[in-house]
């Protein structure tokens, strides 16, 4: 792994497959560009699902520090995650895809910067 690719923040993306609160063509654009950017990246079916089985998975994921999570409301995914026994990290950033077009979405990830929650 390169010094540049250490320095990148992990990446979680929600694909909603169950409430289906984001919309689809922004979750499929993001997909496929995070797809085609070549950074690494996890991809996961459901957060809400994920929060409410209280899946182990969710908790390692995020032990990463400074993970970015595309999704929806920070707020929502951050109650998600402490519901299901594991807080997000302070300096994990969530971007909503919800209201935000891929373009952004994609910038907000991809920046190296650390920056404020996307509302």
């Amino acid at each position: 792994m390169s010094q540049e690719n250490q320095s990148q923040p992990p990446l979680l993306y929600c694909n909603c497959s169950y409430a289906k609160v984001v919309p689809e063509d922004v979750k499929q654009e993001v997909l496929r560009q995070l797809s085609e950017s070549g950074r690494s990246f996890e991809a996961v079916a459901d957060l809400c699902e994920m929060s409410a089985k209280r899946d182990p998975a969710l908790i390692e994921l995020l032990k990463q520090p400074r993970l970015r999570i595309a999704a929806c409301y920070p707020r929502a995914v951050k109650w998600l995650c402490s519901a299901a026994g594991a807080p997000a990290p302070d300096d994990a950033q969530v971007v909503n895809m919800r209201i935000l077009p891929a373009d952004d979405v994609m910038q907000n990830l991809m920046s190296n910067e650390s920056g404020e929650e996307s509302t």
